[in-house]
């Protein structure tokens, strides 16, 4: 395993939680990432390993969604792009930007992938009140923004019945990158972060509040 994957260190979690939480204090690359992803979803839906929720950053790149269009890669020079077999179109993943991949059994759920999104973006909104920020959703659009402004994006697959991939937040990442792309296919719509908010940033402090948000979607 690469070195870096050993960082992975597990959080403490009730006795009576279902959901393992990880957390990597480096930046993990996104095919590892996949890598990781791919064998826990198969250990879940297998039954050999419970739920899980990865909280991560990844290092400066792009991703390409089921829908991405080629036009909205605006500067595909600038950082490595991948394809990923989630929903949605291109985004940016960088320091400062809290990804959660969220592993979860779908089936013991209700088996239902829109309600499953709209759960995230509940999760997002509580989160971001417990950091004083009110967040909110945008019709016809997957997400949550403040003030007109995206700050999380959501994107996941369904693999036996088990989710992949996740959401980001915008915690502290460097905004002009996302220059590079048409962020999640909307032109008109600009990004911001806790930073440019002038909300909490500390990581530990972000990793916390979607911590003890969590229960309060998932159960």
């Amino acid at each position: 395993m690469a070195e870096h994957l050993l960082k992975l260190a597990q959080e403490e979690a009730p006795a009576a939680s279902r959901v393992e939480w990880l957390r990597s204090n480096v930046a993990v690359p996104h095919h590892d990432a996949l890598a990781v992803m791919d064998a826990r979803v198969a250990a879940i839906a297998s039954g050999e390993a419970s739920e899980c929720v990865w909280l991560l950053e990844h290092p400066p790149l792009y991703t390409a969604g089921t829908s991405a269009k080629a036009s909205e890669l605006l500067d595909g020079g600038r950082f490595p792009v991948y394809r990923t077999g989630r929903g949605g179109r291109f985004t940016y993943h960088g320091p400062g930007q809290r990804v959660a991949y969220v592993m979860l059994d779908l089936t013991r759920r209700g088996r239902d992938v829109r309600a499953f999104v709209a759960a995230l973006e509940d999760w997002l909104i509580a989160t971001l009140a417990r950091l004083g920020i009110e967040g909110e959703r945008r019709e016809g659009a997957v997400g949550i923004f403040v003030g007109g402004a995206k700050i999380a994006s959501i994107g996941v697959r369904v693999r036996h019945w088990v989710s992949l991939h996740g959401v980001s937040l915008n915690v502290a990442p460097e905004l002009e990158h996302f220059s590079g792309i048409v962020p999640c296919g909307l032109e008109d719509v600009k990004v911001t972060s806790l930073a440019a908010l002038g909300a909490e940033t500390d990581m530990g402090k972000v990793d916390q509040a979607l911590r003890s948000a969590f229960p309060e979607i998932f159960g």
